[in-house]
């Protein structure tokens, strides 16, 4: 609760109990038929129901019952019986704002008995139902009032909550992108820029020529890497996704085996794809990430060994395989998260493709074999 919601809520109960006081005030004074000890009684009770009501708040049904007893001593505390049911209704339920009602139309009725009065008692009971109809009622709209707004909230920071976890979810699966983006962009050059560079440092007794080609090459390379991090973090900055360059596809696999034939490995590519099919853009990329990955692998885990790789149309598929000889003497384990088979798996199901890899056996001895389909357009 804030405080300046409980400064105003003391605010009205000091003006509720100066409201009983007032009827307390209006009983005793204007009435001269009283005798002193009855005027002395309605003093003290109808002080005592005002000053209950600065706890109506926290226990109402009982300062509700409380002031009933009250109000069979006196009906000094009649201005104190409608605030009090007021309370309730706006409070409680209807049931208990009933039961509470009916209370303190009998509480006058006991009240007339004892004092005896000599009004009906008919006449007493239906002019305290009328009154105490008006706070009840009061009551009941201001409840259900409050009720309406602490729903439209409720609701309110539900659909922000929703909005949220929405925009966090969107948020991590554009991460996700990026990440896997950045993986297959830069994982290709930067193995082949460590591969050169070792190269260069095993074998201290290479010419000047090819000391130079080779150097080129690592140049070349750590600038593609250098554009395409420049590239990645430009659409981050700008959100810009238009903005980026035309991703490579089935056309860019001749220069991905160059750059793998430069580094040392022997690859042999098999295009069996009909010359009339036309890709669309994302199974292009897909299958040049497929190509790129599988040579990205054999690189870094068995460099030099021969790869073989090729796509073909199988049905209604198309089907990209990729082979990399294994040897115990030339595996090399690398350090490194493992995410781009992961994420290569992911974005072949999201395109309604799938994907096999695992080390297989040939007659030529082991193999780690890499094949994926994907749907072919018709």
């Amino acid at each position: 609760m804030t405080l300046l919601r409980r400064h105003r809520e003391r605010a009205w109960d000091v003006a509720a109990i100066a409201f009983a006081l007032l009827l307390v005030l209006s009983v005793t004074v204007g009435t001269e038929e009283m005798t002193t000890t009855r005027t002395a009684v309605s003093i003290v009770v109808g002080v005592l129901g005002a000053v209950l009501l600065w706890w109506r708040r926290r226990w109402p049904i009982e300062i509700a019952v409380a002031l009933a007893v009250c109000a069979v001593l006196t009906d000094a505390v009649g201005g104190a019986e409608l605030v009090a049911v007021f309370t309730v209704a706006s409070r409680k339920s209807w049931r208990v704002t009933a039961a509470v009602v009916v209370l303190h139309v009998l509480a006058p009725v006991i009240w007339a008995r004892v004092w005896d009065d000599g009004q009906s008692i008919l006449y007493i009971a239906t002019l305290s139902l009328a009154f105490l109809s008006i706070p009840a009622a009061w009551g009941i709209v201001v409840k259900s009032r409050r009720e309406v707004i602490d729903s439209l909230r409720e609701r309110a920071e539900r659909a922000e909550s929703e909005s949220n976890l929405r925009a966090e979810t969107v948020r991590g699966l554009e991460r996700e992108r990026i990440a896997r983006e950045m993986h297959d962009a830069l994982a290709h050059r930067i193995s082949l820029v460590s591969l050169h560079a070792g190269a260069l440092e095993v074998r201290p007794d290479v010419g000047a020529q090819e000391v130079e080609a080779l150097a080129s090459t690592i140049r070349s390379n750590a600038h593609g890497a250098l554009e395409d991090l420049r590239e990645i973090l430009g659409v981050l900055r700008s959100g810009d996704v238009g903005s980026a360059r035309p991703q490579p596809g089935v056309a860019d696999i001749a220069e991905l085996i160059e750059d793998s034939e430069k580094a040392g490995t022997r690859v042999t590519f098999v295009d069996e794809m009909p010359a009339n099919i036309v890709l669309p853009a994302s199974t292009s990329r897909t299958v040049h990430r497929v190509i790129q990955e599988g040579l990205t692998n054999a690189r870094k885990h068995a460099p030099g060994l021969p790869v073989q790789c090729g796509i073909a149309t199988l049905g209604s598929e198309i089907r990209v395989w990729l082979e990399n000889g294994l040897s115990a003497e030339k595996f090399v384990a690398v350090p490194g998260s493992r995410s781009g088979m992961i994420g290569l798996t992911e974005r072949i199901e999201l395109a309604g493709g799938r994907i096999e890899y695992g080390i297989a056996r040939r007659s030529v001895g082991v193999v780690y074999r890499l094949e994926a389909w994907l749907p072919c357009p018709n």
